[in-house]
């Protein structure tokens, strides 16, 4: 379950599996709307009579992107066919074109007559109900539509466009599609079709002996029929081959405002720090919803889906970017926050890409009781990440433009959703959505937060608020350090639950407590992190092969073992690397760096080919689990890296 190579433009993503088959397209949204929902757009070849759709197990693949770039390098090889395709994939880095390169080699010393095929198994605005597709004889095209969806696709070889179509019925009663019909080699040239429906094209072309030929297919995607026509033409006119290539040119430069010097960090750290920032991009629309991942297999094992806007995984990614260099890159995201915002000042569970509230299983009334069914980090945290933003670009308009819309709004909220008598947050929802109570990481991140506004209303002079902020915010820490830290442990409780009456501390150990000094309640070397570092790098590291930090002991979710002792939970990739972060804050020489090095080199190693991190590992056999690309995964390597080769420079100029 993972979609192993990603390309997009902010605008529109589109998702490819491991047989290079189309797997998602999303548009006009980053994350909404899904026109294929997780079918398989397949990809197929003829020769000399026989044909192979790339899913078949005759094809071997290498899968990776053009150094620095949003362009895929893939190479596919079919020694039953004589065959080996060179493909490259692109999304123009401003119109909503997808591009496709396939240089088809032949290994055999003969001419050969070669087709290839390409499907559209589209569902368009997310259902089979009501689509259109159809021939457009007008520029010998074939497009898809519904409502104001439309899809239009193309190409050509040196032999010349389109050669073969056909439009049918998919996946009602016994027809399953046009891509049957390619399997002779042959289309039946059906020219329309409505309802649920698929199309393939096809294109012919000579194979010189021990020769290559270059075919190009594109598809282009907008709101209404002459839309899609001039994005068309543009391809035309342009040629496909010179837009690829600026493609892969605008990356590069877009790569060049980031960190340069990577101390003596390995190759393949450096190169998936760079694919990180690239996929990072990818999931992040250009209205400001940076969306958690848009893969959807794991529609398999849960109705939903991941392509939602968690304002915690949103925040702690733009703080992650804006360290990396990407402040206008993520300014959006702060803008959205504050147009989503509730009128009380906090933010729900999740969003749509478009700012509509998102799915949520929290509910307003437990046995009768009423509760706001809020994760209260979520809003913490993006006061957090837009203070941090400041701090490493100093761009004052940012901030002062969110001032009441956001800032004052999500403080005075924060400072007054408290537990009088404990001095701590109210109960909600955890970061990981599980289980209501008063938790360490929420209330580090609430400290975090109103510290935050703090600074920024003693940066606009506003010195009341300020006062209040920071007062509140030390009462708070007050009472972290009265009512969760344990002694008799001698490590933090992960929070409080309210139990036959009382507060009750939960002693599961949790990853997430990294939080104390994360977001600065406590500074790193405080003898209190210091063992609560400790006692999670001992009891919560996966004691396999694979190795790596669990969230917590006895992670239920995707859960591969009942041995807990060995394997207490699945090891995450972002878990691990909090790890690593305070491994780095905390280093005093260079010698003490090697323990995150060899974390980040441990990441690299557990990315798919292509460099892409899912959210979770297989405890014996490293396989990703969950969902992936994870934006968050992505994220959190940038946030490392960067922190690494900043501390290197300070400990070898020291």
């Amino acid at each position: 379950m993972a979609r192993h190579l990603v390309v997009g433009n902010g605008k529109m993503l589109v998702n490819l599996d491991k047989s290079c088959y189309i797997r998602d397209i999303y548009f006009p949204y980053v994350g909404q709307l899904n026109h294929v929902g997780g079918q398989q757009c397949r990809f197929g070849v003829w020769a000399d009579g026989a044909f192979s759709w790339l899913d078949s197990p005759d094809w071997r693949f290498e899968l990776g992107y053009v150094e620095d770039s949003l362009v895929t390098n893939i190479t596919a090889r079919n020694d039953v066919l004589g065959l080996e395709l060179y493909i490259n994939d692109g999304i123009h880095q401003r119109e909503c074109i997808y591009l496709k390169r396939v240089v088809v080699r032949s290994t055999i010393e003969r001419d050969r007559e070669v087709r290839l095929f390409f499907h559209q198994d589209l569902m368009i605005e997310g259902t089979e109900v009501g689509d259109t597709a159809a021939y457009y004889p007008e520029n010998n095209t074939l497009f898809h539509y519904k409502r104001s969806s439309y899809f239009m696709f193309n190409g050509f070889s040196a032999e010349g466009g389109i050669a073969q179509y056909s439009t049918g019925i998919k996946r009602f009663h016994s027809a399953e599609g046009t891509w049957r019909d390619a399997e002779d080699g042959v289309l039946m040239g059906n020219a329309i079709a409505q309802g649920s429906v698929d199309s393939t094209i096809g294109f012919g072309t000579t194979v010189p002996a021990g020769g290559e030929k270059t075919v190009y297919y594109w598809m282009s995607v907008g709101r209404d029929l002459e839309e899609v026509k001039r994005l068309n033409q543009y391809v035309t006119d342009s040629h496909p081959e010179k837009l690829l290539s600026r493609i892969v040119i605008y990356w590069r430069n877009w790569l060049q405002r980031t960190v340069t010097e990577f101390g003596d960090l390995p190759k393949d750290v450096v190169e998936l720090y760079k694919k990180s920032l690239l996929i990072v991009r990818t999931q992040t629309d250009e209205n400001g919803a940076i969306i958690a991942a848009n893969d959807t297999d794991i529609l398999q094992y849960n109705r939903d889906h991941y392509s939602y806007m968690w304002p915690r995984d949103g925040a702690l990614i733009a703080e992650a970017m804006s360290l990396a260099g990407y402040q206008s890159m993520i300014a959006p995201f702060f803008q959205f926050c504050a147009d989503t915002l509730s009128p009380e000042g906090y933010l729900y569970h999740k969003y749509n890409p478009d700012g509509t509230v998102g799915s949520s299983w929290h509910p307003y009334v437990v046995q009768g009781t009423n509760r706001l069914p809020i994760q209260e980090d979520e809003t913490a945290l993006v006061l957090y990440a837009l203070w941090k933003d400041y701090t490493y670009h100093q761009v004052i308009e940012l901030p002062q433009s969110l001032y009441s819309s956001l800032i004052r709004k999500a403080a005075n909220f924060l400072g007054e959703f408290i537990e009088p008598e404990l001095n701590l947050p109210k109960p909600s929802y955890d970061l990981w959505e599980e289980r209501y109570g008063i938790w360490t990481y929420t209330a580090a991140s609430v400290y975090g937060g109103l510290m935050s506004a703090a600074y920024f209303t003693d940066l606009f002079g506003d010195y009341e608020r300020s006062d209040h902020y920071r007062s509140t915010a030390e009462a708070i820490k007050q009472g972290i350090l009265d009512h969760i830290w344990d002694e008799e442990a001698g490590r933090f409780a992960r929070g409080l639950i309210h139990k036959d009456g009382v507060w009750v501390k939960d002693m599961t150990l949790e990853s997430s407590m990294f939080g104390i000094w994360e977001f600065g309640v406590l500074p790193v070397d405080d003898i209190r992190v210091v063992r609560t570092i400790r006692a999670i790098k001992e009891g919560l590291w996966v004691k396999t092969d694979v190795g790596g930090v669990a969230r917590y002991t006895n992670d239920y979710y995707f859960q591969q073992s009942g041995d807990i002792a060995k394997v207490p939970g699945n090891p995450w990739i972002i878990c691990t690397l909090w790890i690593a972060n305070f491994e780095i804050e905390s280093a005093q020489t260079l010698a003490e760096l090697a323990a995150p090095r060899r974390t980040l080199e441990w990441v690299a190693m557990k990315s798919l080919d292509s460099g892409v991190l899912p959210e979770q590992l297989h405890p014996f056999d490293g396989s990703p689990l969950a969902v992936a690309p994870l934006t968050w995964s992505h994220a959190t390597f940038v946030q490392s890296v960067c922190k690494y080769v900043r501390k290197y420079a300070k400990l070898k100029s020291s």
